[in-house]
């Protein structure tokens, strides 16, 4: 594993930490949901926005992930399953999505709660996955989640394109039989696409997928809260 974790970038607790610099990242946020509530592209309101509290680019990262237009959180909420609703029921799960989040949750990485309280972190793929110390804690996390709520059947959804997510999918299936879980792994092309127009109950924070499925479960936010676990949560509203 060579000690590998999704911490901290150099740099993030001056980004981050301060609550001025937290305060500057709140109003960031009011506007963008002005902006975006008026049909502003999001790629120019961040700009515009970015440039006017003159944000870094992890800053505007962090900004674009807590953001959303009143139409969409309103979509959102009006789609949101409570885990009372889980039992009994299929869970496709976007698994690069909820491993990585995971991951950076448990190695004291910044995540921030957006507008839509879905909890989003600062990493990202870049084309191929790598196993850290905290992976198979992050996948515990998850099976807990599965028996507490005596759900049906989880089902991973990895991307085929993705170097290493067949081993990661090996590594599910693998967990799954030692523990007797029913759990299924999948590799797609396109994981956002298939689970966007899937008629299951969908587990991401992918704001994308999140505007296009049927139904969806906040999974790292009920982890936060149910597991009692220690995390560098920014709220953004």
């Amino acid at each position: 594993m060579n000690n590998r974790n999704r911490g901290k970038n150099t740099g993030d607790d001056a980004l981050f930490g301060p609550e001025k610099q937290i305060n500057k990242l709140r109003l960031a946020v009011e506007d963008m949901y002005y902006l975006l509530s008026r049909a502003y592209p999001e790629k120019a309101a961040s700009e515009l926005v970015g440039n006017r509290y003159r944000l870094k680019t992890r800053q505007i990262q962090a900004l674009r992930g807590a953001s959303a237009s009143a139409a969409q959180l309103q979509n959102r909420q009006l789609k949101h399953v409570e885990s009372s609703d889980l039992k009994e029921r299929t869970v496709y799960l976007d698994g690069f999505n909820v491993l990585i989040l995971l991951e950076s949750l448990l190695s004291e990485a910044y995540i921030f709660e957006g507008l839509d309280g879905c909890i989003r972190d600062l990493s990202g793929v870049h084309g191929t996955y790598k196993r850290v110390n905290q992976t198979l804690r992050a996948v515990e996390l998850v099976a807990s989640f599965y028996q507490k709520n005596q759900i049906h059947e989880l089902i991973w959804i990895f991307d085929k394109p993705v170097s290493n997510s067949g081993r990661i999918k090996q590594i599910i299936l693998e967990f799954a039989e030692q523990h007797q879980l029913n759990w299924q792994a999948d590799i797609q092309y396109n994981p956002d696409k298939f689970l966007a127009e899937s008629s299951a109950l969908i587990v991401s924070s992918d704001a994308w997928i999140l505007d296009h499925c049927k139904e969806w479960f906040n999974l790292i936010g009920y982890l936060i809260k149910e597991e009692k676990l220690p995390v560098n949560l920014i709220k953004m509203k």
